[in-house]
């Protein structure tokens, strides 16, 4: 994604300008063209053991519910009743037998049915085949539940992560259990700020001193069309710190993983904004959620495979303890640059060669919003083409605008060790 229609791309070797980070126009097309289409993780398909078990994933202003069904699927939908608009059910996950509106009783079935309808008579010829819950689509990706809200040709979670579905095949997702509960962190940052820090390898010796001693000079990033990766293996010698160096001490062998894979850490980031972190102790995932153009809600959780060894209980503690830090020093790190950008004086900065993800993210950002080019905010109401051009779309006329799959064709950018 170095060059563009007319040739080489002029901004291919700087970062996005300061005021997408905040502005709310950029924003709202970032809904638009970004999130609606994107592929959201809700849970794991574990996590719904039973016919009625749901789990809830807020969003963009929606609720989608993912529901088992009595057939053994899980299903997702709006979590909206199809009578006035009410909200079906309250909080992250549950059990239910049907799905009733607490509003009117309208009664819908685990596979979103119209199952119940109050004084039916008084609504004339109602058909129920047509007022069943609102379908969105869903993806299991080795286990793991994806929604979108939009289908706009883009890729499935599968076709983003086929560059690596060996890589992490022995790590066996499928069979991951839940170590604890989904935890969310509000953070006052731009959505993008949270995935640049993801993906940027240079910081790493920089602001993180653990990462540094348990990995030395060997944290890696690459770039394929779809995802990123960085992985740093663990060092034998004995980190100076007591936490890494017990980490070290007590990390079991891994039955399951490969000789090279015993002692790697492993990072895939999923465009936009999900990330899955694998451990030889345990797979976390990590989601960035955008509320407005200055505040993301960070969404996790992490899972592992039955394992009842106290070495591998002190690992997965001992892992909490050493990421725990490292997100503070993230936090630390990303509010500094949400604030920096506030300046006027700042506008765009060159990237490294070296730094590849955000070279290819910044460059699918510009492909996707063109104004994405521009070094200063263009003057308000630049904005309204986009909605237009979502109306049209919504009425069958052709629109002019790039989609995923008009994208796909783009080559990747190289990559480094």
């Amino acid at each position: 994604m170095g060059e563009t229609g007319c040739g080489p791309d002029p901004d291919a070797g700087y970062s996005l300008p300061a005021w997408t980070y905040s502005d709310p126009e950029f924003f709202a097309v970032e809904t638009l063209r970004i999130f609606r289409p994107s592929w959201q993780i809700v849970a794991h398909d574990s996590d719904l053991p039973a016919p009625g078990d749901f789990h809830v994933l807020d969003y963009l202003g929606e609720s989608i519910i993912v529901i088992r069904g009595d057939d053994g699927e899980a299903r997702a939908f709006t979590n909206v009743c199809r009578h006035r608009g009410a909200r079906l059910v309250d909080g992250p996950s549950g059990r239910t037998r049907k799905l009733v509106c607490p509003y009117h009783a309208w009664t819908y079935g685990l596979d979103g049915c119209l199952t119940g309808l109050p004084m039916a008579g008084s609504y004339g010829n109602l058909d129920r085949s047509r007022h069943g819950l609102s379908p969105v689509d869903i993806e299991n990706f080795h286990g793991f539940l994806f929604v979108r809200l939009e289908d706009d040709g883009g890729p499935s979670v599968a076709q983003m992560m086929a560059p690596y579905v060996d890589e992490i095949a022995p790590y066996r997702f499928s069979e991951l259990r839940a170590l604890g509960r989904v935890t969310l962190r509000p953070r006052a940052v731009n959505w993008k700020n949270i995935g640049d820090n993801y993906s940027d390898g240079l910081h790493i010796a920089v602001a993180h001193p653990g990462l540094k001693r348990l990995m030395g000079d060997g944290y890696g990033v690459e770039a394929s069309p779809y995802a990123d990766k960085m992985w740093g293996p663990i060092l034998d010698r004995p980190s100076a710190n007591l936490s890494e160096r017990a980490y070290q001490h007590f990390l079991p062998a891994v039955p399951h993983l490969p000789p090279d894979r015993q002692r790697l850490w492993t990072y895939f980031k999923l465009w936009p904004n999900f990330a899955f972190d694998i451990y030889p102790d345990q797979v976390d995932f990590m989601q960035w959620l955008p509320v407005s153009p200055t505040q993301t809600l960070i969404r996790e959780i992490s899972y592992a495979l039955p394992d009842d060894r106290r070495e591998m209980k002190a690992a997965r503690y001992l892992n909490w303890r050493i990421n725990r830090q490292v997100n503070a020093e993230d936090t630390e790190l990303v509010a500094r640059v949400q604030a920096g950008m506030a300046s006027d004086s700042f506008t765009v900065g060159p990237l490294s060669d070296q730094e590849v993800a955000l070279r290819h993210f910044c460059a699918r950002m510009r492909t996707i919003i063109p104004q994405a080019r521009q070094h200063r905010a263009p003057k308000m109401g630049w904005s309204f083409d986009y909605h237009d051009s979502r109306h049209s779309r919504a009425g069958g006329n052709p629109s002019p605008d790039l989609t995923y799959g008009e994208m796909a064709g783009d080559g990747s950018p190289p990559t480094r060790g």
